[in-house]
């Protein structure tokens, strides 16, 4: 295994460290397809950041797109609450919108900055041990950095808030009465979101993200008992995909983002088909007792 497939492996945890955690409050709080909504919002938010500054800094485009990504989904949760449609065709007719907004603007206004759609879509993690950055004089790899400090923030927030967090997505009502601050916790899981679906964007782009976010938070649902047990299964399964998926791909000479992706996919089926306590086994069980019963 050479230096470049470990730093592409290292990038594909991290962020799969980072999307897992956040996965499994989204899934838990049935809000999985806020990461499919950020990470489509992110484009235009990239794209007005380059037309506002004319740069292409890594940091500035991470904050703008994370700031417009939050304002979008906020604008998504009023329209949602108006009444005036139902969750599903509000995100199914806001950020679809907003991710052609962001493919016109790379095409018309930004196409001489090298943000190229393939890229913006699909991402190239391939290509992360080529982006350096200098630190203290020493060139690393930029995507280690990002993905590690969203990781790194990730984890932060999770000890941090745990309690408030948990109550927030195992008993909102609970959590609401007791004063733990679920509007808070609701605002951070949000802004958390936005801010590593935009980091995902360069490696994975804003399709495969998704896949990061939910399926092995899917994965750690089906396996654990308890919250902390569902995001330990989650990480852990996030970083056998990312080391399985990357050298499956280098043997199949295929895509490493896609390959992580459907090495998450089987992790998930293999958890399904075996996992004791809700796989298909119990499942199977129940509906046998309940047609004797």
């Amino acid at each position: 295994m050479s230096a470049d497939d470990v730093v592409i492996i290292l990038t594909a945890g991290l962020l799969g460290t980072a999307c897992a955690m956040l996965g499994c409050f989204l899934v838990l709080r049935r809000q999985a397809l806020l990461s499919d909504a950020m990470s489509h919002a992110a484009l235009p938010g990239i794209v007005l950041v380059y037309l506002i500054t004319g740069q292409r800094a890594p940091l500035t485009m991470i904050l703008g797109a994370t700031a417009f990504g939050v304002v979008c989904v906020l604008g998504y949760t009023a329209l949602r609450r108006s009444g005036l449609l139902g969750p599903d065709a509000a995100i199914a007719l806001v950020f679809p919108a907003l991710f052609s907004l962001g493919v016109v603007g790379v095409s018309r206004h930004a196409s001489g900055a090298h943000l190229d759609l393939d890229a913006a879509v699909y991402g190239e993690i391939t290509f992360a041990p080529l982006r350096t950055m200098a630190i203290l004089g020493v060139d690393v790899p930029r995507s280690l950095v990002i993905t590690g400090l969203a990781a790194l923030s990730v984890l932060a927030v999770v000890l941090v808030l745990w309690r408030p967090l948990q109550a927030a997505t195992l008993d909102p009502e609970f959590a609401r009465v007791a004063g733990l601050g679920s509007r808070v916790v609701d605002r951070t899981v949000l802004v958390a979101t936005a801010l590593v679906a935009v980091t995902a964007f360069e490696s994975v782009g804003a399709i495969l993200v998704v896949t990061f976010f939910i399926v092995p938070a899917a994965t750690g649902g089906l396996l654990a008992v308890r919250l902390d047990g569902m995001l330990a299964i989650a990480v852990t399964s996030a970083w056998v995909a990312a080391i399985a998926g990357q050298r499956l791909a280098v043997g199949l000479n295929a895509s490493i983002a896609g390959t992580v992706g459907l090495t998450a996919v089987g992790l998930f089926v293999l958890a399904l088909l075996f996992g004791r306590r809700r796989g298909l086994p119990r499942t199977f069980r129940r509906s046998a007792r309940e047609a004797q019963g």
